[in-house]
């Protein structure tokens, strides 16, 4: 498989996301939406804007490593979000889950809401992981 991340500018750095992901070969993986209200050990997360974003990067990482990859695989991810002010809170968390600045093309929107109370982020995605 092979995957080409087109450059990035300063703007697209600052906001922790590629302009475009080319990919060639591989295994598309398409992520449902993914939420979270508890942790791996059942703590409530409702209101916790960085637990549960955190937990929705594992739980990612959880369903690409069943396809046989990792999030590092990720091509693409929209990104809803109830409160614009958590938009730079998440770009900071994301920017730590792909250190080598290989991030996914993104999309980052703002709904009014969810589909269950206390949830504030949801994550789907596209991946690409090798065949």
């Amino acid at each position: 498989m092979k995957k080409e991340h087109l450059p990035t500018g300063d703007a697209q750095k600052g906001r922790a996301y590629s302009p475009a992901v080319i990919t060639e070969g591989g295994r598309i993986v398409w992520l449902a939406g993914q939420t979270a209200l508890t942790d791996a050990d059942g703590k409530d997360l409702s209101g916790n804007f960085d637990a549960q974003a955190e937990r929705i990067f594992d739980l990612l990482g959880a369903t690409i490593a069943r396809a046989g990859g990792t999030l590092a695989d990720m091509v693409t991810m929209t990104v809803f979000i109830n409160d614009p002010r958590n938009g730079d809170r998440f770009v900071a968390l994301r920017g730590k889950r792909f250190p080598d600045g290989k991030y996914p093309a993104s999309a980052l929107i703002t709904v009014s809401h969810f589909a269950r109370p206390g949830l504030l982020i949801e994550i789907q995605g596209v991946a690409v992981v090798a065949e």
